[in-house]
């Protein structure tokens, strides 16, 4: 009789900004990322997550459902980008205004435009 070991996950998703759910548990030491998003109960709990069209990383790096989990592994479900973070910022930018954001806040005395 053999004892099968076991590997410890966390799940992490944020449905909303400033919003965090963790799932921590033991997983069968040669699980995968599918195994663990089945086994949190996130999937049951957020209708918005798809597995087959949601992005998901281990530690902030992609990885694909297939991915076998080592112990202590932490599987990260991101959510797609609301907004381009390029336009983002330019946005920001047109609302502080050229001269109180970035580059041009501290301007020495008598220095070119943009020095």
């Amino acid at each position: 009789m053999a004892i099968e070991s076991r590997i410890q996950v966390t799940v992490v998703y944020s449905p909303a900004p400033r919003d965090v759910c963790e799932v921590h548990f033991q997983l069968a030491s040669d699980g995968t990322v599918l195994q663990a998003l089945e086994a949190s109960g996130l999937l049951q709990s957020f209708a918005s997550i798809d597995p087959k069209h949601t992005v998901v990383g281990v530690w902030g790096r992609k990885v694909s459902l297939k991915q076998a989990l080592r112990d202590g592994d932490r599987v990260e479900i991101y959510r797609p980008l609301r907004v381009d973070p390029k336009i983002a910022r330019r946005e920001r930018f047109v609302r502080q205004g050229a001269r109180s954001a970035g580059l041009f806040v501290h301007k020495r005395a008598g220095a070119k435009a943009g020095y």
